[in-house]
């Protein structure tokens, strides 16, 4: 577990990743330099897996969402399946699930055209894939990647 400092630092990190140095030492009453510390800490620790930049979906041509089931055929190989899906740069996320099918796949692409092909060229092709059913996203209300802290409790010190 982590203490409440190592705590505050994740939630300034989270809510603004590109926040200085000098600002994360001043919101936590810290020299910058045991910030810094701190935060290569909790890199290695694993607690901050990276950062990355959000990039708008529809200045790039990439607003259609779809959430991709797919059904793999049994077996020990089954999980196999997510490495290849993973590969594939138009697949957000991965996620093996229970149920009748054993894949959930976020994908974001230009349009539906090139989610059919998608599908049915790369998703649907692969050996083993037995079925498929997308469901188009209309609108989104809401996308995150973020960790609701304020439920956590910190290591009392």
């Amino acid at each position: 577990m982590i203490d409440e400092i190592s705590f505050q630092i994740l939630k300034i990190l989270q809510e603004k990743a590109r926040i200085p140095n000098v600002e994360v030492a001043r919101l936590v009453g810290m020299a910058p330099s045991a910030v810094l510390e701190r935060i290569r800490k909790l890199e290695k620790q694993g607690f901050i897996d990276g950062y990355e930049v959000r990039l708008n979906p529809d200045l790039l041509g990439r607003s259609l969402v779809a959430f991709v089931f797919v059904r793999v055929a049994p077996g020990p190989a089954a999980i196999s399946y997510s490495e290849r899906f993973s590969e594939i740069p138009e697949v957000q996320e991965v996620h093996y699930i229970a149920g009748r099918d054993g894949f959930l796949l976020k994908v974001r692409v230009a349009d539906h055209r090139t989610l059919a092909a998608l599908i049915q060229n790369r998703i649907g092709a692969m050996a083993g894939v037995e079925k498929t059913q997308t469901h188009m996203v209309l609108e989104t209300f809401k996308e995150t990647s973020r960790i609701p802290l304020d439920a956590l409790q910190p290591a009392q010190t």
